[in-house]
């Protein structure tokens, strides 16, 4: 069996920046090949160091020149292609043996590195893969604080070995570059830059990421003693003429004056944030204060920028005026709400009290409902014409909770019934079975879900008949079934879609 091939990137120099994938195949490799100067000291092996393990056969590919002159029949690039011919086959020897080689390459194998030689030479005979790095230019621009390129910028990407006027030009036309290779091309790559006009602008970045980095306008460099390991940078325009704005005296969009802000009320869906959409996670992170009922802002996790204003439960008109105040001045307020802020929570309390604040953007973010969340547990129970009804009598008599259950009962509708009992409502739920039991049969099912996502979740399938209040509190939800609803061998729950 053949081994398999493997160029991997190094990154720009620090070990840290090795990638997981690459530190894992050279650990695991039988072969380690790297190319080196005639010194024979190797950058790529030092970075590689730390991830390598003992009895690991090294291949050091050494060069036979760098830039000197040769006698070589093919001169200077016939003689680098008999050295990676005999690279090539040397590693060739350890695939055809069934081991596995990894060679090195500082930043991207196949961004000016050596690697790309062996590629060329071996990928069509063996099974390969290329392991990609950060390249030298990325390092550079992280090691300057400054981007490269914003928006529709172009990014140039030059060697230094290009003729002078050639750099020019390019320099000239693009919005950002690199140019590579300098070492004995500072000089000439210089006078490019300043020949195009570019020169002030210009940075210069040595070995970046590695111990000995520097960093400097590049019209200030000493040419003498420029290694190869550097590079010429132009960065972003954008970036070259943003003024910052002066930091506001207080919380930006939040002072009085600032001008109307925003007030998103945000479905948080039944728990945690599996069940929240990415439209929620969105108002949330982008939202200076959070406005809510204290146990719904406690599920939002805490962040030191934003203001959090946690309430009762029962003060909804009042939390509703509270996040238009402060929208009015030029907050940013996600008011939160456990499942669909529309069912039974706060988007109805903040569009009446709106009606005050003309001004005040406002807009409605849905999450998942309880009923959704407790249906898709069962099965589909509401897989045929269903209603929401609350059994709260706080802000509406029970006379009208009785005649809305006797009404859906009779059509033979599925309920999907809300807050079915508290510490101070008792009563209501063996009021609702005997009402519903008017027009029920027994047997029809009735699912009971409790903290559906969280911690605690419980669902129980039971039947009108059966159904015992003391199971439930105000943690649940209920659905009862109409007369099609079936419950299948397995305990799951459904409503076809086909009505007798």
């Amino acid at each position: 069996m053949q081994g398999r091939l493997y160029g991997v990137g190094l990154g720009p120099g620090d070990p840290e920046l090795v990638t997981v994938k690459t530190a894992r195949l050279i650990g695991e490799a039988d072969v380690i090949a790297y190319h080196a100067a005639r010194h024979g000291r190797s950058i790529a092996r030092s970075i590689a160091l730390p991830y390598m393990r003992e009895g690991q056969i090294e291949e050091l590919l050494l060069y036979p020149l760098t830039t000197e002159t040769t006698d070589h029949p093919g001169g200077y690039q016939g003689a680098l292609d008999d050295f990676y011919a005999d690279c090539a086959q040397r590693l060739a020897a350890h695939l055809d043996a069934g081991r596995t080689v990894v060679v090195l390459a500082e930043g991207d194998p196949l961004f000016y590195g050596s690697y790309m030689h062996m590629h060329k030479r071996l990928a069509h005979r063996y099974e390969t893969e290329v392991v990609p790095g950060v390249t030298s230019v990325s390092a550079a621009s992280a090691v300057l604080g400054r981007p490269l390129v914003e928006r529709d910028e172009v990014l140039t990407v030059l060697p230094g070995t290009l003729p002078a006027d050639v750099l020019a030009d390019r320099l000239r036309e693009t919005d950002s570059a690199a140019v590579l290779k300098l070492g004995r091309t500072f000089e000439k790559v210089r006078e490019a830059l300043a020949e195009a006009g570019r020169l002030d602008d210009a940075w210069y970045v040595e070995r970046a990421t590695m111990g000995a980095e520097r960093v400097a306008p590049l019209k200030d460099v000493d040419a003498g003693g420029v290694p190869y390991f550097s590079l010429a940078l132009l960065t972003s325009p954008a970036e070259r003429t943003f003024v910052p704005e002066r930091p506001a005296a207080e919380t930006p969009g939040a002072g009085p004056g600032a001008g109307p802000g925003e007030v998103a009320v945000v479905g948080l869906g039944p728990a945690g944030r599996p069940w929240l959409t990415p439209e929620a996670q969105e108002a949330l992170a982008a939202a200076t204060d959070l406005v809510g009922y204290g146990p719904y802002v406690d599920r939002v996790a805490p962040n030191p920028r934003q203001r959090r204003h946690r309430t009762d439960n029962r003060v909804e008109a009042e939390r509703a005026r509270h996040a238009l105040e402060l929208a009015r001045d030029g907050a940013r307020v996600a008011v939160v709400s456990s499942g669909d802020p529309g069912v039974f929570a706060m988007a109805s309390a903040v569009m009446e009290a709106a009606a005050d604040f003309p001004d005040v953007p406002v807009r409605i973010v849905p999450g998942l409902t309880a009923a959704q969340a407790v249906a898709g547990r069962v099965g589909a129970p509401l897989g045929h014409d269903y209603c929401v009804v609350s059994l709260s009598d706080l802000l509406k008599p029970w006379e009208v909770v009785a005649g809305r259950l006797t009404a859906a009962a009779s059509a033979d509708l599925v309920l999907a019934i809300y807050n079915p009992a508290s510490r101070s409502r008792t009563w209501q739920l063996a009021a609702a079975r005997d009402l519903l039991l008017e027009h029920r049969d027994a047997a029809t099912p009735v699912v009971i879900g409790r903290d559906v996502g969280g911690e605690q979740e419980s669902v129980t399938v039971t039947t009108l008949g059966d159904l015992d209040p003391g199971q439930v509190d105000m943690r649940c939800l209920l659905i009862v079934g109409s007369s099609t609803t079936r419950v299948t061998d397995r305990g799951l729950v459904y409503t076809p879609r086909r009505y007798p």
